[in-house]
């Protein structure tokens, strides 16, 4: 071999174990970098855990807060609040209803025609009208004096079967939500406006009050019998359909419970006692707080970027609002310290709730086997196109880690509600159910949140009780269920007894 050939082969043979060397380098930064992908993963998944024993000091501590929310005002995070429905449907009511369910950038007008026990529901209507932008900040006569001739509007329809009884007013259930301090079953104050509206001269004014005045404006004969919140409604929605429903848990963007409570074991209840016997109660449970909540620095640092830092605490770790985020947060951790997407961190990911839960439940539910929909996903919302099997599963496993802990937590919150009922325990010879009727678009839509809660829920009440303890879906409790509380609490109601 000559001389140039030798020094050829040389180079060759340098350049290829330099090529070796690159290789060598590469797989142990790459592996070093999934090392540390994993380490980031595995002490998340440590933080979020939520083993039985937790989970029953999570129930206790919630059954503590409900007893000081009721023994005093500002005696708890959980406000606790007196809702003023002390009657709850029944199935006896007759005659025709309406319901305004009025809660963000829509409102929807519904009416029913109830039949009796015989009939139940025998008719009902509905229709969705969109606030224009300029009403959500303008003046409380302008967005009432809209929704009043909506409410004239759908009026007129009236078709063949749906009529009030000749000389009776028509009756109206208002689903108004957003924070009000109520005085009584049909009044309450506008504590303040959230969702984008902002109409002053409408804070600390009684909601129904303005409502009312906008309809004898226009001279619609019309009266609100009941005010109140989309929990309440579902409850109420849920007791018409089943008498053994005790409470009702909202899980949707947001969450919230409510419960029908012994007036009796209300130390801050100072009017007289019901007839009935009964309260309801909304407990504003999203801003439950505890130590016992395992909470981890994502969770710390977007409570404390958030509009309301220091509140809604257990919302934040539990409804649909959050979840989303709370996993973008974490793969946004391993981008910048284990370049999850490769060596820059993709823009996209920086920017908050750009990953909705709607898009988690999707990529969670993936059965695909290349995961297919988790790289559409990463791709079409944060600009991710090519993903690796390895890292579409990492994604899934985040979310699996998130909703799992929202889940369990979220059961453990029932159960303290059961607990402070004294309904989580079995009594010799008791064999009456308790039913929790559940809606909100996390618990319908989730299947995997679902069927966790209702597990864990199974897991924590043991085999025995959990027999008598059943969770239903409770769908438009907010339509629906105020037309029905509109009935429970009708000015005519001592007429038909």
């Amino acid at each position: 071999m000559g001389k140039v050939a030798v020094g050829a082969a040389v180079v060759c043979a340098a350049t290829v174990c330099a090529a070796a060397v690159l290789i060598a380098r590469h797989r142990m930064r790459s592996s070093g970098r999934w090392a540390r992908a994993m380490a980031i993963l595995r002490e998340f998944e440590e933080k979020c855990g939520t083993p039985i024993a937790k989970l029953r000091l999570v129930a206790d501590a919630m059954t503590v807060e409900m007893h000081a929310g009721l023994a005093s005002e500002g005696g708890s995070k959980l406000k606790m609040i007196i809702s003023f429905v002390d009657n709850l449907p029944t199935g006896d009511e007759k005659g025709l209803f309406y319901a305004l369910d009025l809660g963000g950038t829509n409102f929807r007008v519904l009416r029913v025609q109830l039949g009796g026990k015989d009939k139940r529901v025998v008719k009902q209507e509905f229709d969705e009208v969109s606030i224009p932008p300029h009403l959500m900040v303008g003046s409380s006569d302008a967005l009432f004096d809209y929704i009043a001739a909506a409410l004239a509007k759908f009026v007129a329809t009236e078709g063949e079967g749906l009529h009030v009884s000749p000389g009776r007013q028509r009756e109206l259930g208002f689903t108004f939500s957003f924070p009000v301090r109520q005085s009584s079953i049909a009044s309450g104050s506008l504590i303040k406006w959230t969702k984008g509206f902002s109409i002053e001269d409408a804070v600390g004014q009684d909601v129904v009050g303005e409502l009312t005045k906008a309809m004898e404006r226009i001279g619609l004969d019309m009266r609100v019998s009941a005010l109140v919140n989309d929990t309440i409604g579902t409850l109420a929605g849920g007791r018409y359909h089943d008498q053994d429903v005790v409470a009702a848990v909202i899980l949707g963007t947001g969450t919230n419970a409510a419960y029908v409570e012994r007036a009796q074991s209300i130390p801050k209840w100072h009017g007289l006692l019901p007839k009935s016997g009964d309260m309801v109660i909304n407990m504003e449970w999203g801003n439950f707080r505890s130590s016992h909540l395992p909470l981890t620095e994502y969770d710390q640092v977007l409570d404390a970027e958030s509009l309301n830092p220091g509140e809604q605490i257990f919302e934040k770790i539990i409804s649909g609002m959050y979840l989303g985020d709370i996993v973008r947060r974490v793969l946004c951790r391993m981008a910048e310290e284990a370049d999850l997407f490769g060596d820059t961190v993709p823009p996209k990911l920086k920017i908050p709730f750009i990953l909705r839960t709607p898009d988690m439940s999707a990529m969670h539910h993936d059965t695909s086997p290349d995961l297919r929909v988790v790289g559409s996903k990463l791709k079409d919302i944060l600009d991710i196109p090519n993903t690796s099997l390895k890292t579409r599963k990492v994604v899934i496993e985040l979310c699996d880690i998130v909703a799992t802990r929202g889940a369990r937590l979220s059961a453990a919150g029932i159960l303290g509600i059961l607990k402070k009922l004294g309904r989580d325990t079995m009594k010799e010879g008791d064999k009456q159910n308790s039913v929790i009727a559940l809606d909100g678009g996390l618990y319908e839509h989730y299947t995997e949140f679902r069927t966790c809660l209702e597990s864990t829920l199974k897991e924590l009440l043991g085999a025995e009780v959990s027999d008598n303890i059943v969770i239903k879906h409770s769908n438009d409790g907010s339509g629906i269920g105020a037309a029905l509380l509109a009935a429970s609490h009708s000015q005519y109601l001592e007429e038909d007894s």
